[in-house]
């Protein structure tokens, strides 16, 4: 069968209507024949959004942008994009605008919320959400910076007036005589420097052969201490110590009155008995000086032994008061 030369002309004009309905479906980015759900997102700004950008889901490509425009005069922008029928999530699920890269570009991902809510369907219009971008959040880290360099820089001119203002004529003047002394001093202090040098290097030897002796001496007091320690010096030392704590024993009980040394020293009538007895022994003997008749009486011839008669200032005689105060 022949097809006439009408019949293969619109053939061709209708293939050529679909050919081109096929590619331009194509360059929006919006498939003809593929089954999808249709979603609107309203932003303030979209930041360079572009017709026929990737929509995903956990980094999975499932849609595209399909369209922006105006919503009022307000400025608000409308952003239809359509997402795959094979996931289904919230309508409360946000549709967040973030950047796809370093460099640039905007892309659209849909943040799921499984809350229990309907699930999304075609033609509703999900909450949105921006991200900040990376130029946005240098831009929040820097601001606070700028502003500190900034006060740095008018504290610095500030402190620089200052010490303009300070340092006049005469504070320069001074200051030129402080940092001359400073130099003479550091001058003076590499002089002895250089003298303490040649001091050690002409006695270099003479303070090798001091510190061989210290060595040497270190050594002897050394060897003694180990012969003492070898000698018994620490049991001479507990002995003295077990000594100096039996003294002490000793001197506590004198001082408690225990024992003969201790009544002497606490007891104040037996003080008193030994005076009044050293008193009289020392009369008796001063009498046995005086009147040795008394006590010894030798007849020869067998004479009558005559009565002894006192002498007047034999002590005696005397109170004893006044043998006290003569005393």
């Amino acid at each position: 069968m022949k097809l006439s030369r009408e019949i293969k002309t619109g053939i061709i004009v209708v293939g050529g209507i679909l050919l081109f309905v096929l590619g331009f479906s194509y360059l929006k980015s919006s498939p003809l024949f593929e089954d999808g759900k249709t979603f609107y997102a309203v932003y303030d700004d979209v930041g360079g959004l572009q017709t026929g950008t990737p929509v995903t889901i956990n980094g999975l490509t499932v849609g595209n942008v399909n369209g922006i425009k105006f919503k009022d005069a307000s400025g608000n922008l409308v952003v239809t994009f359509s997402v795959k029928n094979k996931f289904q999530f919230s309508r409360n699920s946000q549709a967040e605008l973030y950047d796809t890269g370093i460099i640039g570009g905007k892309g659209i991902q849909i943040k799921p919320v499984f809350d229990g809510a309907a699930t999304a369907q075609s033609g509703d219009t999900l909450p949105t959400n921006t991200q900040p971008g990376l130029t946005e959040l240098l831009q929040n880290q820097l601001t606070p910076l700028q502003r500190k360099v900034e006060d740095a820089f008018t504290n610095a001119d500030t402190l620089l007036q200052n010490v303009n203002e300070v340092l006049d004529n005469n504070a320069k003047k001074d200051l030129r005589q402080t940092l001359s002394g400073l130099n003479q001093t550091v001058a003076s202090f590499k002089r002895s420097a250089d003298a303490l040098n040649r001091i050690l290097n002409d006695n270099e030897e003479k303070l090798g052969n001091s510190l061989t002796n210290f060595e040497e001496l270190t050594a002897n007091f050394a060897t003694l201490s180990d012969s003492l320690n070898n000698a018994g010096l620490n049991r001479t030392l507990a002995s003295l110590e077990s000594s100096v704590a039996n003294l002490d024993g000793l001197m506590a009980r004198m001082n408690s009155g225990d024992g003969t040394l201790g009544k002497l020293l606490s007891d104040e009538k037996l003080y008193t008995n030994l005076n009044n007895a050293s008193r009289e022994l020392d009369l008796l003997l001063q009498d046995l000086r005086l009147n040795p008749k008394r006590y010894v009486n030798v007849s020869v011839f067998g004479k009558k032994q005559r009565e002894y008669e006192l002498p007047e200032d034999d002590p005696a005689n005397v109170p004893d008061a006044a043998i006290d105060e003569e005393q």
